[in-house]
């Protein structure tokens, strides 16, 4: 069913950590990306091109990182999977051809039972952390389906008595000002497979790698960052000894001995035997994150990260990182996303298949039918 295939869709997209990324005005952070699990399963419903899917994409991403600007969703304790809903049902209205009435009914129904809170991404992390967006995708093309069909839903579920400014926001939130500058120039890239807020470090870590020749020469590992990347990333002893996937990838502590033992951070070093690697754990044990002031000032820009390497030796070193690379203002080439491509997809396609996906990618805005992508998706 297409709620269904909008929740596969998702976790698809999502579960390497390898998607997108936004951090907005209000210092909350997000995947504009996840919304696209919904316009795939919509488009290829409604038999719509690769323009449709170029159309929607960037309205949803609009959406999202308007709402974002002027939502503070991570003081409130809102997951940022709720604004994906948001963002997700008008992106697929629009391609299943809802009338602005029935839009605004699906509004109200997704807003009126999907909002989700933060827990998911606090503690010891488990899968739904990797489905939370997923599933919001999968009730927002179900709630578009319902409104198609004749559904009412809640009115005025955000200005409401009982609507969201009352019970979550708390304030009602500023205006939208949709259009340009449009959020999806503001989104990014992720180089490496792990949360945003460690791009910085893990590039940090790359060049503080020249500078040491052997892991075992370090006594520390000082990470500054600022205090919203301490409280998702290195918020409690779980990120110095993570458990599971999903606390591992979201660890500012274990990404950094990552790249200083081995150079580079692959999907499989967040599962056994690396978890419980006795030489990775005893790197990850040196590290120290601490607050800076000045990454709490520019956050809403960049993630500032500074890693200082000393050595047993008494030298030491730092490294400084604003714009890691995938940042909309330090981008990779078209080599790069390639490469980053392909190093995903080889895993399950051949190589000439691989190759004919890429061409139908980079040609996106003439595929006449959404359905020829996803079939050449499938493995």
């Amino acid at each position: 069913s297409p709620d269904l295939a909008a929740f596969a869709n998702g976790v698809m997209i999502r579960y390497l950590d390898f998607n997108d990324g936004f951090v907005s005005l209000t210092h909350g952070a997000g995947h504009p990306s996840d919304t696209i699990a919904a316009l795939l399963a919509a488009a290829e419903l409604t038999e719509r091109s690769g323009r449709d899917l170029i159309t929607a994409t960037v309205l949803s991403y609009e959406v999202f990182c308007k709402i974002a600007d002027t939502f503070d969703y991570l003081g409130s304790g809102v997951d940022h999977s709720t604004i994906t809903g948001f963002a997700t049902v008008i992106g697929a209205s629009r391609l299943m051809g809802l009338s602005p009435e029935q839009m605004v009914h699906a509004i109200g129904i997704t807003v009126g039972g999907n909002t989700a809170i933060r827990q998911g991404r606090a503690d010891t992390l488990s899968n739904w952390k990797a489905f939370a967006a997923a599933d919001a995708s999968r009730k927002s093309i179900f709630s578009a389906q319902l409104a198609q069909s004749g559904m009412t839903g809640p009115g005025s579920v955000f200005e409401g008595r009982l609507g969201f400014f009352n019970l979550i926001s708390h304030k009602p939130t500023a205006p939208l000002q949709l259009g340009e500058p449009y959020g999806i120039r503001r989104a990014f890239t992720k180089r490496f497979p792990l949360g945003q807020f460690s791009q910085t470090v893990a590039q940090a870590a790359v060049e503080a790698r020249q500078f040491v020749r052997d892991p075992n020469e370090i006594q520390e590992i000082n990470i500054r960052v600022s205090r919203s990347a301490i409280k998702i990333m290195a918020d409690s002893p779980d990120k110095w000894r993570p458990q599971t996937h999903e606390t591992a990838d979201h660890s500012i502590p274990y990404a950094a001995s990552l790249v200083l033992m081995y150079g580079r951070i692959k999907p499989e070093y967040y599962e056994e035997p690396y978890l419980h690697d006795q030489r990775l754990l005893d790197l990850v044990s040196r590290v120290k994150c601490m607050p800076s002031d000045e990454a709490d000032r520019s956050e809403h820009e960049f993630n500032l990260c500074e890693l200082e390497i000393v050595l047993k030796s008494g030298e030491r070193k730092t490294f400084r990182v604003e714009y890691h690379r995938g940042h909309f203002k330090n981008p990779m080439t078209d080599d790069e996303m390639e490469e980053k491509f392909s190093a995903m997809a080889q895993k399950h396609l051949s190589a000439d298949r691989v190759d004919s996906l890429l061409c139908k990618l980079w040609a996106l805005e003439s595929v006449p039918k959404v359905g020829e992508l996803i079939a050449a998706t499938r493995a």
